[in-house]
């Protein structure tokens, strides 16, 4: 079996993908192919995980100036023939479009050629990509029972997450309350700001704190802190995060796909800050799944104030009967055989007997 996975841009995008690749190449044997764009993530995370990586050059049309809208549109019919050529020549038995620039082209290339075709889509909210392209998609792997309206064939696989998240020991009783806190490479400044002026007050309440600050804003945190006299331990980038959501009792973060999938595979309660400047708002969607579920509290960024956020930690890790409730909901809303089933699911678009 011979498989294409398209798009790509950022890690939301690729890392997913990747799981998906090792389980089809794990699996079935399967030869993979990425198409992306010079742009993207893709182009280090894929050679270093193995994987070939063709390249198609084609911009964004959503959110974007109108130059970049009309050069886009000019690049998409190449992007289209390019994605083609690059299908015929490796001979693909399915194409699964995961989003981002790519993956329109390659998903559009591949009906025109009369490959079938797989579209995965984590948000609750589907991205403009798979959109576009969904009424000519074979199938759909999506993470949320309420998206499948948007495509036809789909099912509820779940978004690939590492094992390690499934696998996390239960907290000592005793432990001390701790927040773990991280934004990711856009969204952490607003956490930061916050976590800066909550310092002196979360020592009050007696919490400890780890945080993931990125490089940006490592020294001020790590400063501010320091003169709180609050328990923390402050990193740019944490190397190994299931261990640090083992440590924690409550996580604040943002509500991207692949967060809010590790977020339900670990049963952790959350608060959730979602990025507003997300395509179509897809963070808050994505966080109101798990609100509703019982697992998680949103609080909107233009509310997300020192004081605010201190009353809703300090609730919380008070309440330890609530976050019990909310570590339930949360792996209600898990998928531990995501990569497996997505596999499944292509292996079966392009003939082949599934196990």
């Amino acid at each position: 079996m011979k498989v294409i996975l398209a798009g790509g841009g950022t890690g939301g995008h690729v890392i997913p993908a990747l799981a998906i690749a090792q389980e089809l190449r794990a699996r079935y044997g399967a030869e993979v192919k990425f198409v992306g764009t010079a742009r993207g993530l893709e182009t280090k995370l894929v050679p270093a995980a193995g994987f070939e990586l063709a390249l198609i050059e084609v911009g964004a049309l959503k959110n974007v100036g109108f130059a970049t809208r009309l050069a886009t549109l000019w690049q998409l019919p190449g992007a289209v023939l390019r994605s083609r050529r690059i299908i015929r020549e490796f001979r693909a038995d399915v194409v699964i479009g995961v989003g981002g620039y790519a993956s329109g082209p390659a998903v559009l290339a591949a009906e025109m050629a009369g490959v079938p075709t797989l579209l995965f889509e984590p948000n609750f909210v589907p991205g403009f990509a798979n959109r576009v392209v969904a009424r000519w998609a074979s199938a759909a792997a999506v993470q949320f029972e309420e998206t499948r309206s948007f495509f036809r064939n789909a099912q509820v696989t779940g978004v690939p997450v590492r094992k390690e998240f499934f696998e996390l020991p239960v907290r000592p009783a005793d432990a001390p309350p701790t927040l773990l806190v991280f934004g990711g490479s856009q969204g952490a400044g607003a956490l930061n700001r916050v976590m800066i002026e909550s310092a002196a007050a979360l020592k009050q309440a007696g919490v400890s704190v780890i945080h993931q600050t990125g490089e940006r804003d490592y020294n001020q945190a790590q400063a501010a802190y320091q003169q709180s006299g609050l328990s923390v331990e402050v990193t740019p980038f944490i190397e190994r995060m299931p261990q640090a959501f083992a440590r924690a009792d409550l996580l604040l973060c943002r509500s991207g796909a692949s967060t809010v999938a590790e977020v339900a595979a670990a049963g952790k309660p959350a608060i959730f800050v979602p990025f507003p400047r997300a395509a179509d708002d897809h963070q808050r969607r994505n966080a109101e799944a798990l609100v509703q579920a019982g697992a998680a509290v949103l609080i909107p960024e233009v509310e997300l104030t020192s004081a605010h956020l201190v009353k809703t930690v300090g609730e919380l890790v008070a309440d330890r009967e609530r976050l019990g409730k909310m570590s339930v909901g949360a792996r209600k809303l898990a998928h531990p055989n995501a990569a497996e089933d997505i596999a499944k699911m292509a292996a079966s678009l392009a003939g082949i007997a599934t196990k």
